[in-house]
């Protein structure tokens, strides 16, 4: 039975809704960590260089860069504030975006291979990322910022729930 399809109880909220649960604050920090390194430095630049060099008005440049360091840090919490996912009894869903919505349904008897990865930066800010794979290429799905732990929880749960379902895995 699927919990999404009950809708909401009594007080308006669903039981689905209390299950979704949502990515790691981490990958928000580390994100906005590779704003900063990307677009910090050019700011810097395009404020000194001009001092520097005697033509304190073409400092001005550095507006740009500063107002994209500013929309990009809210965008980027606005985005991950967008993710989350919900295991259900046969599928997992994934929901995310701010202006294009995307909602994400993988049948476990349709996964062909689960994925726990993690790169150097997300290693240090404690995060993991889970790839689901399907038989067909265009429907791979990723769960990005997810704890190591509840990764591999989650990989073992994806994995048992595919050979239960006698698919793929």
């Amino acid at each position: 039975m699927d919990t999404v399809a009950h809708g909401p109880g009594p007080d308006g909220r669903s039981d689905a809704a209390d299950r979704w649960r949502p990515i790691e604050p981490g990958v928000l920090s580390l994100r906005r960590l590779l704003l900063a390194c990307w677009l910090g430095p050019l700011t810097v630049a395009a404020v000194l260089l001009p001092t520097l060099l005697g033509a304190p008005l073409w400092a001005l440049l550095a507006v740009p860069p500063l107002a994209g360091t500013c929309w990009g840090w809210w965008a980027l919490g606005r985005n991950w504030r967008s993710w989350r996912y919900l295991e259900r009894d046969d599928d997992l869903l994934i929901d995310r975006g701010v202006l294009w919505r995307q909602l994400t349904v993988v049948p476990y008897g349709r996964m062909q291979l689960v994925e726990v990865t993690s790169g150097p930066l997300e290693r240090k800010f404690g995060l993991a990322r889970l790839q689901l794979h399907t038989a067909a290429a265009a429907t791979d799905a990723t769960i990005p910022g997810l704890a190591p732990a509840e990764a591999e929880r989650l990989r073992d749960r994806l994995t048992e729930l595919g050979e239960a379902r006698s698919a793929g895995l």
